[in-house]
């Protein structure tokens, strides 16, 4: 597949017909949206919009978001239309985060990847206990609380443990690096997350091994397609490993009830 119909696949399996454990998906006016079943932020998904139709459909889910006492984030491709959208969101009050690359691979018979031999210092996490280990490797990289990752860890382990792979790299019993995987069922697609390393165990080929042994359980479960929002510094290594930019997103986060109030009044 070329790029342009790599976009349009992406688009309509995971963005338009995209199912998610603990939401609720909804459509309309040319939006699909995700609302959070379990309290935590709901997501727009895709939106396919006009210069005429853009700021009714921003003030609509802003009002509808803001009815469920939820907050939201607008995922924002950059080929999604119109062109000022982006513009418009940062208009009403949301706050744009940092671009992320969209990257597809396809995995084909003879990839690096699926022959690449895993070291056994890397396990497959199936418990509570692992992900808290993940978690603490998180807080202790970032910096800051990871407990929300943990509880949707675990809760959709819980609920679909077939769909989700967490891996970590352990080294004297503890966790240094680490990543996980959603196979979503009914598309063609794998999605990567994570890929965090303490620093004293990065350059020893970790994060490779985490792709390789994430591609391998795709490949074994039928899915030919892996995509990642990277990083601008996970991005080169990705596509020195195969995966190719589509495109690049940004995460925009809706305004707070007080935030709206005070643009009300500007």
């Amino acid at each position: 597949m070329n790029k342009e119909q790599l976009i349009a696949l992406f688009n309509k399996e995971q963005r338009i017909d995209q199912t998610i454990a603990g939401f609720r998906r909804e459509e309309e006016g040319g939006m699909i949206r995700q609302v959070s079943l379990t309290g935590g932020e709901g997501y727009v998904t895709y939106s396919a919009l006009t210069n005429e139709t853009v700021q009714h459909a921003i003030n609509e889910q802003l009002s509808y978001f803001e009815q469920l006492d939820q907050r939201f984030e607008w995922k924002l491709y950059d080929y999604d239309q119109p062109a000022n959208l982006k513009d418009k969101l940062l208009e009403h009050g949301f706050t744009i985060g940092d671009p992320e690359g969209l990257l597809v691979m396809q995995l084909t018979e003879g990839d690096f990847m699926l022959s690449c031999e895993i070291p056994s210092s890397i396990i497959r996490i199936t418990d509570e206990a692992g992900i808290n280990d993940i978690v603490s490797l998180e807080e202790e990289i970032w910096g800051e609380s990871h407990r929300e990752l943990g509880e949707e860890l675990i809760r959709n382990l819980k609920n679909d443990p077939d769909s989700l792979f967490i891996y970590a790299a352990y080294e004297d019993g503890k966790a240094v690096s680490a990543a996980w995987m959603y196979l979503h069922d009914g598309t063609s697609f794998g999605s990567l997350w994570g890929g965090s390393t303490l620093s004293e165990y990065r350059n020893k080929g970790l994060y490779t091994s985490l792709l390789a042994v994430r591609a391998q359980a795709a490949w074994e479960n039928g899915f030919r397609l892996l995509t990642v929002d990277a990083s601008p510094m996970s991005l080169p290594i990705l596509k020195k490993r195969g995966f190719d930019l589509l495109a690049y997103s940004y995460p925009c986060v809706s305004p707070s009830k007080e935030e709206r109030k005070e643009i009300a009044f500007e």
